[in-house]
């Protein structure tokens, strides 16, 4: 398992860490939207903020997180090399 993950970082490196962040921030932004606008919760953390209530709901998230992250990252990898590899081979065949 480590060695897969670690080839799986070596490929996709700053892409994974891009999604993730994206999804960090979706997640944090949902949740404190939720709280600000009347999603109540019953735990301490409520009392604390609506952005430190957000933070700690979407550290609670992060195992979701991180297997959305590794599921998606390589749908968007033969995206992005897909778009970017037609760029090029049409720069080269204009030139």
């Amino acid at each position: 398992m480590r060695k897969t993950l670690k080839q799986f970082a070596v490929e996709y490196g700053s892409l994974f860490v891009f999604v993730y962040l994206a999804i960090f921030t979706v997640v944090l932004v949902g949740f404190w939207a939720a709280i600000k606008f009347g999603w109540s919760t019953d735990s301490a953390a409520a009392n604390v903020g609506a952005w430190t209530a957000a933070y700690l709901a979407t550290k609670i998230t992060q195992p979701v997180r991180i297997v959305a992250s590794v599921a998606v990252t390589p749908m968007l990898g033969r995206f992005y090399d897909r778009i970017f590899k037609r760029k090029d081979s049409e720069r080269s065949s204009a030139g």
